[in-house]
Order: structure tokens, then C-alpha cells, then sequence
């Protein structure tokens, strides 16, 4: 999937608020996802374990590993957009900021409830952001690039992802029950939105 097959609309101030809503509601996934403690998607485990080890909070690691992502754009031959830049700075000041506001469950029940919120949020958030036409996320760009040079979706996205969760791992990023639900719900969930949001 890319920002290519997805009919954009015309006008600006409506492609920027796609853009920035879904980046504020892919921070608010991430936030979820954290303070469930339940554990994290992916690229969060890598993202919380660094910055467990650097001493820094989730958001500001998101900030510096999506700056330094799109240095591998170069080989690849990715073209940042306005979407990326904004991507890289923006989804990491919102998950801090939705980490600072948000409770911490204490029961599982709203623990899980988090995390099922985390996981739609991120699903919504990812056609809310790529519809608005601006560019790929970082991370998306490796995976866009992996392609170009002959791998498949599949397996150049379940490369990145089982690198960073093993990384984020040994790093002492949060592994859980999370991690499982947001491996196996973000695809489905992410399609059943694009019944809102339909995709070429």
C-alpha cells in the first residue's frame, strides 16, 4: 500500500488535516500501547527499549530513529515528502504528550482495553496520514524500497519488523500479549477501514 493508490482529496487544508490528525492518532496508539504495559508493536519494543538504555522517553527515540531511517532512504532511492518530515518529528511529540496525559490502567480489563484501542487507532491513523498524499512514513520508505529492489511486501516487511523486535528485545523493550495482538490486527483492522477510507 502506498500513497499512490489512494484517491487524494483536492483540497489542502484538507490533506493537512488528514495528515496531522493521523499522526496525533498514531501517537495516541503508540501511548496506548505503552501504558498498557502489555507490550509494545514492533518498532515500539525498539523504540522503548533505546530509550530505556539512552535514558530518553519513547517520543524523543521516535524522533531520532526516524531521522536516522531516513538516511537509508538515500541508497534506496526513496523521496522524502512534506508527509515524512512532518512523520518524523511529529508522531514522537504526540505519543510523549499522549503518555503524559493518559492514566495508567491498573486492571487488566482496562489494560486490554488499551490495547484494542491502540491497535484501531494505528490501523485508522496509518490511511488517515498515507490519504493525505504527502509521502510514506520513514519506516515505510525502507520497506517501499526493499521492494523496488525485488522483495516482496511480505518479506521485506517481516524483515524490519522481526529485526527491530529482536533488537528492541534485547534492548528491554516490552514483549507481550500486545505484541501478538498488534501483529495479528493491525492488517485486518487496517483494511476494514479502508470501507471509510477505500483504497485503488
Amino acid at each position: 500500500m502506498s500513497e499512490t493508490t489512494v484517491p487524494l482529496p483536492r483540497s489542502l487544508p484538507v490533506r493537512l488535516t488528514r495528515l496531522y490528525g493521523g499522526l496525533a492518532l498514531y501517537g495516541l496508539g503508540i501511548a496506548l500501547q505503552v501504558e498498557s504495559s502489555l507490550g509494545n508493536g514492533p518498532w515500539d519494543v525498539f523504540h522503548q527499549g533505546l530509550g530505556l538504555r539512552l535514558g530518553l522517553s519513547i517520543g524523543t527515540v521516535i524522533i531520532v530513529v526516524g531521522a536516522l531511517v531516513m538516511l537509508l532512504w538515500i541508497p534506496l532511492r526513496q523521496r522524502p515528502g512534506f508527509g515524512t518530515l512532518s512523520n518524523v518529528v511529529f508522531v514522537g511529540l504526540f505519543a510523549d504528550a499522549w503518555i503524559a496525559l493518559l492514566p495508567t490502567p491498573g486492571h487488566l480489563v482496562l489494560q486490554s482495553a488499551y490495547v484494542a484501542l491502540a491497535v484501531t487507532s494505528i490501523a485508522l491513523a496509518t490511511l488517515l496520514y498515507i490519504g493525505a498524499g504527502m509521502g510514506a512514513g520513514p519506516r515505510d520508505g525502507i520497506m517501499t524500497g526493499l521492494v523496488r529492489l525485488g522483495l516482496s511486501v511480505r518479506l521485506a516487511r517481516s524483515l524490519m519488523e522481526v529485526t527491530v523486535l529482536a533488537a528492541g528485545w534485547l534492548l528491554g523493550g516490552r514483549i507481550g500479549v500486545g505484541t501478538l495482538v498488534f501483529a495479528l490486527a493491525i492488517g485486518p483492522l487496517t483494511q476494514v477501514f479502508t470501507r471509510w477510507f477505500p483504497l485503488r
